[in-house]
């Protein structure tokens, strides 16, 4: 008997076996993701929270790639030749599961924002926008954390070594990251002075638009051409804000110029109906309306125009600026006054005949 020809036909029996293993969990896992994962997450949304989806969604990724060490430690496990109880592979697998758990919580925890806002929703606990992605950024670091130092007592890492080193290099770390602390400094002043918050719209010399994201790093600025412009925390509480947002009302003032020869009672009704105008006009903020004769100007007579929309939001007070001066310009007509523009008049003693020959001879 060829005793050396069943030990191969036994070797690749165990191989196949292992393999068959490994192959079949394969299998459950898209077994499990096609309908038993659809299945729950679909039953989970009917519920009135928004909590279990999250879950579920969070966990997706790694719960799949649990089936995978599970194969493979029963493969490992099956197979003779080689030995699943080695310390070394134990310790592999065990890092790998605290691995998956962990990056099942770091996704839960980038979906905390939702969370945090359900919070402010349904309950008295009350949490600044702003602090929402902090928040949700600080809770990842800490996952993070817990699971390098987790898995480094698993490899009988010493972590009393570790931050010893970090001790020892310490200065040489922070010489080398002197700009990212100063810009969380700076995402911290941003915090605790709240000069904006996610969805306001602000202005500095660096850019101009809706704040989208605010990090440790940086904050994210939606321009109004659509693009996403990332500016350093450093840089951005360096600099003057103006904060659009902030307006109670936003202010239209214009000069508007009649011509000299316009009679003082024309004067009179155009000014007293475009104050009636304003005092009348429903998006026209009442507190401070001004429309009065304000000064002798080069080419007219000078009304001055100062007053505020109640909306603050650009394409609408776009709308009502317009109406405005529109409606100004019918009342400037019905009164029969003429506005001034630029112009240059000659007045002269002589004679018409006379200032019309010396034109002639002039163009002789």
């Amino acid at each position: 008997m060829n005793w050396e020809l069943i030990s191969s036909y036994e070797y690749l029996i165990d191989v196949g076996i292992a393999i068959g293993i490994f192959l079949l969990f394969l299998l459950f896992r898209k077994i499990f993701t096609k309908y038993v994962f659809s299945f729950l997450l679909k039953l989970s949304r009917k519920t009135r929270s928004n909590f279990l989806p999250n879950i579920f969604l969070a966990f997706d990724k790694p719960f799949q790639w649990f089936f995978i060490i599970i194969g493979l430690y029963l493969s490992v496990k099956y197979y003779p030749y080689l030995n699943h109880l080695n310390p070394l592979f134990i310790k592999i697998i065990k890092a790998a599961i605290i691995y998956i758990i962990s990056w099942g919580f770091f996704n839960l925890a980038s979906t905390s924002s939702m969370i945090f806002r359900s919070i402010n929703e349904k309950t008295n606990i009350k949490i600044d926008e702003i602090l929402i992605p902090f928040l949700s950024r600080a809770i990842q670091f800490i996952i993070i954390a817990i699971s390098v130092t987790v898995i480094l007592q698993v490899f009988d890492y010493e972590i009393g070594a570790l931050i010893t080193g970090l001790g020892i290099g310490g200065l040489a770390i922070s010489l080398a990251a002197q700009d990212a602390l100063k810009n969380l400094f700076g995402g911290i002043v941003i915090i605790t002075e709240k000069p904006f918050t996610i969805g306001e719209w602000v202005k500095t010399p660096s850019v101009e638009g809706t704040v989208e994201d605010i990090s440790f790093r940086s904050t994210k600025v939606r321009t109004f051409a659509q693009a996403l412009v990332t500016v350093p925390n450093a840089t951005l509480v360096n600099e003057p804000i103006t904060n659009w947002s902030k307006m109670g009302k936003r202010q239209i003032t214009f000069n508007l110029s009649l011509t000299y020869d316009t009679p003082k009672e024309k004067i009179e009704l155009v000014v007293q109906s475009i104050r009636e105008l304003l005092k009348n006009h429903p998006e026209i903020h009442q507190e401070t309306i001004f429309v009065t004769v304000d000064e002798y100007d080069e080419y007219g007579l000078d009304i001055l125009l100062y007053f505020f929309t109640k909306t603050t939001e650009w394409g609408k007070y776009l709308e009502v600026r317009e109406e405005i001066n529109l409606k100004i310009l019918g009342i400037v007509e019905q009164a029969g006054a003429e506005i001034a523009i630029p112009a240059q008049k000659l007045y002269s003693d002589a004679p018409n005949e006379d200032i019309l020959k010396r034109v002639r001879g002039e163009a002789e």
